[in-house]
């Protein structure tokens, strides 16, 4: 499979050589494809369905009351159509992408303003929504856990230390993007080169994502160049690593360009609503490149949350 289904059940309750062999499955899925499906996961699929449904309730306001909400790319709140194109990262200019994400994420504030400001903002909770808040808390507390077993797993993967990531995640910068790709009878024929999500690559250390399957879906780009439909599973999450996963390991694995296809003619009701969890690390985090014979190449040391932050502001539509 151009993104391979792992298992993570024998990691939780196998012997070490199980452990060991769920790691070099994920090396080789991240090598080669820089995506991969996981169950065995433990994650309630009652918290999956109840998340997204309360995000529904939210995209289902009239645009005044989302407006009450509303923020730029980086912000604690709701993303109207228009503000973000994930293109404009890879430098190619397209029109917007057409969705709408309500964003929340780490609020654990570390006492410098200039840092807390942005990525440790109060979260803002819907009022006409008022279960959103602790569906969502809760969702978060497990992917942060479960984005914690995935880091502790690359680790051993690469046969370093099991805490040679989770050391850099005391208090980390995460954002819980909750997109809603809304039907072409809703956003009307795309533009030429308009997507629900335009190509690009993730930025930070681990995405999971808990997506629909649809006409309109995700797309992954292969090494030999082509884009093909990711399969779905719906037991399953949808993992990836960003640049600065890719960039820690020295270019081992893939930061995969990936897109979600525009909403199809022959589909015109559908919509979708995916929870996309993007981890990363603390904000003062000095990611310095593994070299070879891990990785192929070295980077220059970068910190974590400036180098995110130029990747943010490349994707906000001016």
């Amino acid at each position: 499979m151009t993104v391979p289904l792992v298992d993570l059940e024998p990691w939780f309750h196998g012997s070490p050589k199980d452990r060991l062999a769920v790691a070099d499955q994920i090396d080789r899925a991240l090598q080669n494809s820089g995506f991969l499906l996981i169950t065995g996961h433990g994650v309630d699929p009652a918290l999956r369905a109840d998340t997204r449904a309360q995000a529904r309730q939210f995209f289902g306001l009239s645009g005044e009351q989302k407006q009450r909400y509303a923020v730029s790319v980086g912000g604690r709140g709701w993303l109207p159509p228009g503000v973000e194109a994930n293109s404009y990262a890879e430098g190619t200019e397209t029109p917007p992408d057409l969705k709408e994400s309500y964003s929340m994420g780490a609020d654990a504030a570390v006492g410098i303003p200039e840092i807390d400001s942005f990525w440790f903002a109060p979260n803002v909770w819907p009022s006409e929504v008022p279960f959103l808040e602790s569906t969502a808390r809760e969702y978060m507390t497990r992917m942060r856990a479960l984005s914690d077993t995935l880091l502790t797993i690359f680790a051993v993967a690469l046969r370093l230390p099991e805490r040679h990531f989770t050391a850099h995640t005391h208090n980390p910068t995460y954002t819980f993007n909750i997109n809603w790709y809304p039907p072409l009878n809703v956003v009307g024929e795309p533009d030429d080169g308009q997507f629900r999500i335009g190509p690009h690559t993730d930025f930070g250390t681990v995405t999971v994502l808990d997506r629909e399957a649809g006409v309109g879906g995700l797309q992954v780009y292969t090494k030999d160049g082509h884009w093909v439909n990711a399969p779905y599973n719906p037991d399953a999450f949808t993992v990836n690593i960003g640049d600065l996963m890719a960039r820690w390991t020295g270019d081992r694995w893939r930061s995969t360009r990936h897109r979600v296809l525009p909403p199809h003619a022959s589909a015109p009701d559908e919509d979708l609503v995916s929870l996309i969890f993007f981890y990363e690390t603390d904000h003062d985090a000095r990611i310095s490149s593994l070299g070879p014979p891990i990785g192929q190449m070295s980077y220059p040391e970068v910190i974590a949350s400036e180098y995110l932050k130029e990747k943010l502001d490349a994707i906000t539509v001016s």
